[in-house]
């Protein structure tokens, strides 16, 4: 592995020019752009300080990622099931909450209702594969038809639900994970 390129791909995933990171290193931005290159290699104790900035530690930095899953099968998702509310929900990346992002599938039954989420600092997207659902936004109330999708920046309780007779399904992903 390469540690410039390495370290380049965390600081452009993170937002951050050179010399930004260079700042927060208390480094030269010089300095950061070899590094890089792999023209200059940084001490044990710097490349310490200029991975905390970009939030990794040295083992995960070093750490053969190669094995992470990146693919998943029906029975590496995790499904609940809520008779009463009339809805079940399938995490379809497991262990999603340490990712930015998690995506659900939501089946609500003619007349269920999702769980009722809290106004968050986040970004969701619904997009309906089946059926019907009223999205529910505080007092407002928002059809989407199947091949209907809905995009929100949620400020007050949300929810969706199924008023018509036949089932539905959405696939749902929330960022931050809010399920």
């Amino acid at each position: 592995m390469e540690i410039g390129e390495r370290l380049r791909e965390l600081r452009i995933q993170r937002g951050l020019t050179q010399e930004e990171l260079a700042d927060r290193c208390e480094l030269s931005k010089g300095f950061i752009s070899q590094v890089e290159r792999d023209l200059a290699s940084p001490s044990i104790a710097t490349l310490k300080d200029m991975l905390e900035c970009l939030g990794v530690t040295l083992q995960s930095f070093f750490s053969d990622d190669s094995t992470e899953k990146v693919v998943f099968a029906p029975q590496d998702m995790f499904e609940k099931e809520d008779e009463e509310a009339g809805h079940k929900i399938t995490w379809l990346v497991p262990d999603a909450q340490k990712n930015s992002m998690e995506p659900i599938l939501l089946e609500l039954s003619p007349g269920g209702k999702s769980p009722v989420l809290p106004p968050l600092e986040s970004e969701e997207f619904g997009y309906v594969l089946r059926g019907q659902v009223t999205l529910v936004t505080g007092k407002r109330s928002h059809t989407v038809k199947k091949g209907g999708s809905f995009c929100l920046h949620p400020s007050a309780t949300h929810f969706l639900e199924n008023p018509g007779t036949r089932p539905a399904t959405v696939l749902w992903v929330s960022t931050p994970p809010s399920f």
